[in-house]
């Protein structure tokens, strides 16, 4: 790091302290203050960054934040990768799902309220029983033929069915089996894996004899609990930890092996034709007629001598929570297969626009945290005049994912393939990468001194601290005084890809606000 870049840090964290002093007076509050001699006296930006992260304690922490702060080493960039096992909870909407999560998580942080389809996302949360660490997954409620938003709940807990190692099917107990339940059951057979029949508000041994009639599911012996008092939950656990894997074989990929990577795009742009010429061989039917893959098929391929598993998976059609049948289930599929891969690599087809379709699709691999890889496929029938526009599209409606890698090819000729191999090591490279907590801070405090946050309200929001919380992908945590604009996050985003580029992979910045401490 050069001189210039350290006095920054520490002109910056000068005018934090003085900054802390003025809000202190306006508020009439007495709060810890930086400690500026110590500021002053560190020599290295390791020293600073120890000095800053020592002068948080006199803000408001949680214990997430003190979890976070404590795993924290600046110096090391190495990171060892989990694959604990996953257990996903299901059931109809109301049964108490989200209030089993609290209690096996021991702590309140699922919202629970006695209504019906508060839960609408995946939510993961890191659980542990018996010195066993596990993935715990809460779900929407399911229910048949929903639409609109409950059709993308339901969608949500049918993935999560599909990326889980164990299900445990909440039921309750007092209402008994319903047709929903039931229709549940016939998807959880057809997952093929480990089923907890948990018959939920089993809050004395009085009710326990109403679980009885649960046996015609076909589950097997119900496990009477009550989420809400706690009865029941720790044999629950143990049951579970018995059929559990050591490793999820569903959960994030792991290093070792071949990079896994998903083609992506809408039906009929390619995607099996770019399998089958990687592969050598007709590994995957190729047609005309749109949507002619259905089932996600794994494939080793070696191309410019690097092995790779390339996952062709369905296209994705314009509708999805419309579909029915093979298709409905075909597009869910290729969901999943997307969270297990590593780096996307989305095909756009140039011989016509590009269509809100695509753009919905790079939007699942944003929000799947993936890397991401742009081929424009059949680059041999691109003539001048539809250059010319596509060049315009890409600039208009391609912009959010400028930090993409572009890759010209053709699936159908082989031009180009081996271009592809030094876009995925690249974002692959940058998905993986790791900031020092010295070296980010050091930025930050050159970045907020050169473009402070504009003033909102009469107050401005300060950065205190940051740190890289996790990668794959980067995700880096802003201890702030206040809220942060979108724009100046965006900014922040763009000044960390113009100084460690990340090219091909998205950037996840979140903000803990925190507030001093007040002397008692």
């Amino acid at each position: 790091m050069s001189d210039a870049t350290a006095d920054s840090a520490a002109v910056n964290s000068a005018v934090l302290d003085n900054n802390a002093r003025d809000n202190a007076t306006a508020d009439n509050t007495e709060v810890a203050e930086f400690d500026s001699t110590a500021l002053n006296d560190a020599v290295t930006p390791e020293e600073r960054t120890r000095v800053l992260r020592e002068n948080l304690s006199g803000f408001e922490l949680d214990e997430t934040d003190f979890q976070l702060l404590s795993e924290m080493d600046p110096d090391d960039s190495e990171i060892s990768f989990e694959n604990p096992p996953v257990v996903a909870i299901v059931g109809r909407p109301n049964v108490g799902k989200s209030a089993l999560v609290n209690r096996i998580i021991g702590r309140r942080e699922a919202v629970v309220e006695d209504v019906p389809g508060v839960t609408r996302d995946r939510v993961r949360y890191a659980a542990n029983w018996q010195d066993r660490n596990f993935t715990l997954v809460d779900t929407g409620g399911w229910e048949p033929d929903a639409r609109g938003i409950d059709r993308s709940v339901a969608d949500q807990a049918e993935i999560a069915i599909e990326l889980c190692d164990a299900v445990l099917f909440v039921v309750d107990s007092r209402v008994g089996a319903t047709a929903t339940d039931e229709r549940v059951v016939q998807l959880l057979r057809r997952a093929k894996k480990p089923v907890f029949l948990v018959a939920n508000k089993v809050d004395d041994a009085v009710f326990e004899p109403e679980t009885a009639s649960l046996w015609g599911l076909g589950l097997g012996e119900p496990y009477p609990v009550s989420a809400l008092h706690g009865r029941g939950v720790a044999d629950l656990l143990d049951a579970v930890m018995r059929k559990l894997p050591r490793e999820s074989a569903y959960g994030d990929p792991l290093l070792c092996g071949p990079r896994r990577v998903a083609l992506l795009g809408r039906p009929n742009v390619g995607k099996s034709s770019l399998l089958n010429r990687a592969a050598g061989a007709e590994r995957v039917v190729v047609n005309d007629i749109a949507g002619t893959t259905r089932d996600p098929v794994d494939e080793q391929v070696e191309i410019a001598g690097r092995v790779w598993t390339f996952v062709d998976t369905a296209g994705i059609r314009r509708r999805v929570n419309q579909q029915r049948g093979a298709d409905f289930y075909a597009s869910l599929r290729t969901a999943a297969a997307l969270e297990k891969a590593e780096v996307a690599v989305m095909l756009i087809d140039v011989t016509e626009p590009i269509s809100d379709q695509d753009l919905r699709i790079i939007d699942l691999v944003l929000e799947s945290g993936r890397a991401l890889v742009l081929a424009f496929n059949k680059w041999d029938l691109l003539d001048d005049d539809r250059r010319r526009y596509l060049e315009r599209e890409i600039e208009q409606d391609l912009d959010h994912v400028a930090w993409a890698p572009r890759v010209n090819i053709s699936a159908r000729t082989g031009r180009h393939m081996e271009k592809l191999v030094p876009a995925l090591e690249a974002a692959l490279e940058s998905w993986d990468q790791r900031i020092p907590t010295a070296k980010f801070n050091a930025f930050l405090a050159e970045l907020v001194q050169e473009h402070p946050h504009p003033l909102r309200g009469g107050k401005q929001p300060r950065v205190l601290f940051g740190t890289q919380a996790a990668n794959r992908p980067p995700t880096f945590v802003l201890f702030t005084t206040g809220f942060l604009d979108p724009q100046y996050r965006r900014f922040i985003q763009r000044r960390l890809r113009e100084r460690y580029s990340f090219e091909g992979s998205p950037i996840v910045l979140n903000m803990r606000i925190r507030e001093k401490r007040q002397r008692r």
